[in-house]
């Protein structure tokens, strides 16, 4: 005797996407930089101001930033002014610089009684954790952008990766420049990542003259 196909009764439930607001990532503003960098310095939280100054510095991945060792950023007792890391996503290695500022906020974290021993930049809190994670990154940025009265839900570790960039593509339009210092293979990638437009093209077609 053939049973009859019933309907599968599957529960409701809201969508994985629902109220929080997804996509990409909004880029912090130079005055919202300054205001973080502001309240970490007069709380006197030498980590933080450190991994705030080279996440906007070096325009890294999360997965790439938590991962930083002190060697990347440190040759003969000196904090380097260029460093180079190798991507995870890609498995190529990308340059960036050090700021005088980001120097100096580095050599203050290296010299904290947290740092002593250490091979990774932002040592776990918890033994098996050789590192933070990007999940800890992620909610330390979360605090970083509340502190100031930004929307958590607006902002990420990829407004981080994006705030240099999208400043420098404001200033020059060099989408080459760009490409090269977030590591992209493709420049379809760079394009799409800073939400380049036609009016941003024609703009910059405008100012030249020939």
């Amino acid at each position: 005797m053939q049973t009859p196909n019933l309907p599968a009764n599957r529960a409701l439930r809201p969508a994985w996407n629902k109220g929080p607001i997804v996509g990409q990532k909004r880029p912090l503003k130079p005055k919202h930089v300054w205001a973080i960098r502001v309240r970490l310095e007069l709380a006197e939280n030498h980590r933080d101001l450190a991994l705030f100054n080279l996440a906007i510095d070096s325009k890294l991945r999360g997965c790439d930033l938590v991962r930083m060792k002190v060697v990347d950023v440190m040759a003969s007792g000196q904090i380097k002014e260029r460093a180079s890391v190798l991507q995870c996503k890609t498995q190529k290695p990308v340059r960036f610089e050090i700021s005088e500022g980001t120097r100096a906020s580095l050599d203050r974290w290296m010299h904290t009684p947290l740092m002593v021993g250490s091979e990774y930049l932002w040592p776990g809190r918890f033994h098996e954790r050789l590192h933070i994670s990007t999940r800890q990154y992620a909610r330390i940025v979360r605090d970083w952008v509340t502190s100031i009265g930004l929307e958590a839900s607006a902002y990420g570790t990829h407004s981080m990766r994006r705030t240099k960039v999208t400043q420098i593509y404001k200033k020059t339009g060099n989408l080459r420049a760009v490409q090269l210092l977030l590591g992209h293979t493709k420049m379809d990638s760079t394009v799409r990542y800073l939400g380049v437009e036609l009016e941003d093209a024609l703009a910059i077609a405008e100012a030249i003259e020939m």
